[in-house]
């Protein structure tokens, strides 16, 4: 996944052509590093979904911007709008179904 940051986040995810997933994250979150593998799977395998990281620890102006309150925070946005966020841990069956609804 790309790391993403506050300087490159409106061109990397406001301004993509695709629907980007944003993973707000951070380096000693637990949760985050148990979703990590599943979410580099689900990469994989959605190519018409772009997947991103921003560290809040990095990023806390972007995610202080999106009332990023925990981590990890999955933000799902498209044509620059945020259409569905999901927080925690997510089983990897539920993720498919997030992505299958947000891609429709």
């Amino acid at each position: 996944m790309q790391n993403i940051n506050n300087d490159n986040f409106e061109e990397e995810v406001l301004k993509s052509d695709k629907t980007v997933m944003v993973e707000f994250f951070s380096d000693g979150c637990v949760p985050c590093k148990r979703m990590s593998p599943i979410l580099a799977e689900l990469e994989e395998e959605y190519n018409e979904l772009k997947f991103v990281k921003l560290n809040i620890s990095f990023g806390a102006e972007t995610a202080k911007k999106y009332d990023v309150m925990s981590s990890p925070t999955f933000i799902f946005f498209k044509d620059g709008n945020e259409i569905k966020r999901v927080r925690g841990v997510v089983p990897r069956d539920d993720m498919e179904d997030i992505i299958e609804e947000v891609s429709a």
